[in-house]
């Protein structure tokens, strides 16, 4: 297959690969077909803005509109990312469920400080979120866990999660095992190392796209019992 030539050849194959995968700097003309968006209003309830903004998206986004990057740091201090699921937001804070021995709960363990991100790409918005976490009661996560298909169950009581797996085959053997001793029982039990988080927010911050990246930012600090908020240069 020919290569289309480079503007610098010297930058090679790969450079040219990239032209073709990342989307162009939209034109003027691009902004302009969008036309203004209203400004994000200055509310005094964030959660509350974010049930609204999370409402919508469940309606314009294709699928997983609860999906959110959720951001932890290691005993070392090294960062960590990952996409994970919110399962309940109140004005207490996020909550999130997942196996507590896995590389998140380590680190969670080592430094209850996190930080979430959620990207609605169809409605052009981001709220980026950061607090500190602590375990939900078990009777949460119990009624958590209970409400999961079967399946999903059982996935959980058979996955060691984050940790080395030598053959994809000795999971599968581990999941027909436990298939077969409980099936699609609805007392399947919630392993003790499994459970749910809750961040508890003292910063949350909405980003709302704008024509020729004059983008809508607004912030809300934690002061007390309620919060204060200011806008953010784009």
């Amino acid at each position: 297959m020919k290569t289309e030539s480079l503007t610098n050849p010297e930058e090679g194959p790969c450079a040219a690969m990239t032209t073709k995968i990342i989307p162009p700097t939209p034109s003027a003309a691009d902004y302009a077909s969008h036309g203004d968006r209203p400004l994000i209003p200055e509310v005094s309830d964030p959660i509350g803005l974010f049930t609204e903004w999370m409402a919508e998206a469940r309606k314009a986004e294709m699928n997983d509109s609860n999906a959110m990057s959720l951001a932890t740091v290691d005993a070392d201090g090294q960062p960590d990312v990952r996409i994970v699921l919110l399962k309940e937001v109140t004005p207490a804070g996020f909550v999130f469920f997942t196996n507590m021995e896995s590389a998140k709960g380590r680190q969670l363990a080592a430094n209850p400080v996190a930080a979430l991100g959620f990207h609605w790409k169809s409605l052009r918005r981001q709220v980026r979120v950061r607090g500190t976490v602590s375990r939900v009661a078990d009777k949460e996560a119990d009624e958590y866990f209970a409400s999961r298909a079967a399946p999903s169950r059982i996935s959980a009581l058979a996955s060691d999660q984050s940790r080395p797996l030598p053959d994809r085959a000795l999971f599968e053997q581990r999941v027909a095992e436990i298939t077969e001793v409980y099936g699609d029982s609805p007392d399947i039990p919630r392993p003790a190392y499994w459970g749910g988080y809750r961040l508890a927010p003292t910063e949350i911050e909405f980003w709302q796209d704008q024509a020729f990246r004059m983008h809508d930012r607004l912030r809300f600090t934690r002061s007390g019992d309620g919060w204060t908020c200011g806008r953010l240069y784009p």
